[in-house]
């Protein structure tokens, strides 16, 4: 069994209430000077998220990606095949770095996750080909495959686990969609008891976004700008984050999860995503602080991790004693006149128009890179 590194002791602490650190970001650069070792080994980090944007600032910045676009650029390869392997490349590696926490915490941590083509959330069948592709060409147990939470996605997350590899569901706003997600999770995992393979090995994470939810119901409450309406900002992203974990509870208490687990499957934890907090009038740490709870993970950009390592203040679980005022103020939403279907529906078709058009300005920039080095 490996030994992990010491924390800083609000990692720490979070850690001991059932918190894994991830880090929302990762370039080359990271990888090749020893910074994701040192965030590591100095911050507590122990997964890593990655996304089309975060790529692009990474590709963009410096010289780190050069050499190897020259090699492509020479080889005749097209900007899709570019960003494949650049992209791939970094996760492959990243992976190594965190190889030693995975081998320590039995593969929960120790994570990097990589993201299928958001231009195909819509089709299943080309999510799911393109899922297999991206831990075929990674080819280490660590990874995680991105899939949104579209409606339509729902089945390749389903496929993809049922052949035996592990996803991170991303995209999921709504309570409701968070239930389907759960749903096709325990499908997939059926599947691959089915096909036989080992459940111990697939794992899954569930990234339910926060920050975004307050972004836009703060908006809309300020737009009616009653005191009752008022008094509700900057509170219903945690409490959406709050009653998503009491529906975890409730999924995986179930007969039919016991089945699996009786089997060696493992749960498909929850992950709080988009923690930095947008609002500068909120505290810097409040998605963190306020939703601990065991068995989750918490996936930060540096900014929100650094905050929270100077002065985070983690209590213990702030998350299954909050069930009732969670429901309260989403209760109070409604009465102000706040859709929250409309809201979360909003969010979910923004976010995957957000992640094409972030994919289409990795490809813009890659096609430009390419051209340079082809010169």
């Amino acid at each position: 069994m490996s030994t992990l590194p010491t924390k800083p002791a609000a990692v720490q602490a979070l850690a001991e209430s059932g918190v894994s650190v991830w880090l929302d970001d990762l370039s080359r650069d990271m990888l090749r000077s020893g910074g994701l070792q040192e965030r590591i080994d100095g911050k507590g980090v122990v997964g890593v998220t990655t996304n089309p944007s975060i790529f692009q600032k990474a590709i963009s910045d410096g010289e780190a990606y050069t050499e190897q676009l020259k090699e492509l650029a020479a080889a005749g390869k097209d900007v899709d095949e570019a960003v494949f392997a650049v992209t791939t490349d970094d996760v492959r590696e990243a992976c190594d770095i965190l190889a030693p926490i995975h081998d320590a915490t039995d593969g929960v941590d120790g994570r990097v996750s990589i993201e299928v083509d958001p231009r195909l959330a819509q089709d299943a069948e080309a999510t799911a080909t393109m899922a297999r592709r991206l831990s075929d060409t990674v080819d280490r147990p660590q990874v995680y495959i991105k899939i949104p939470a579209t409606e339509a996605s729902l089945p390749a997350i389903t496929r993809t686990l049922a052949a035996g590899i592990s996803v991170n569901v991303t995209l999921i706003f709504s309570l409701e969609r968070y239930r389907a997600v759960m749903n096709a999770f325990l499908e997939g995992l059926e599947g691959a008891l089915e096909a036989g393979h080992d459940l111990s090995r697939i794992h899954s994470v569930a990234s339910f976004f926060v920050s975004r939810v307050d972004t836009e119901i703060d908006k809309r409450l300020e737009a009616i700008g009653s005191d009752e309406a008022l008094a509700l900002r900057g509170r219903a992203g945690v409490a959406n984050a709050r009653l998503a974990y009491q529906a975890y509870e409730e999924v995986f208490a179930t007969p039919r999860w016991q089945r699996l687990e009786a089997e060696g499957g493992r749960r498909q934890r929850p992950l709080w995503a988009s923690t930095g907090v947008k609002n500068p009038d909120y505290p810097d740490t409040l998605y963190v602080t306020e939703l601990v709870a065991a068995d989750v993970v918490n996936t930060m950009p540096e900014k929100t991790l650094d905050a929270t390592i100077d002065h985070g203040e983690i209590t213990g679980d702030t998350v299954t004693g909050g069930y009732e005022a969670a429901t309260a103020d989403l209760d109070a939403l409604d009465r102000v006149g706040v859709s929250y279907t409309d809201v979360t529906d909003l969010l979910e078709r923004e976010g995957v128009e957000k992640f094409e058009q972030s994919w289409t300005e990795l490809l813009s920039g890659v096609r430009d890179e390419l051209d340079k080095v082809g010169r």
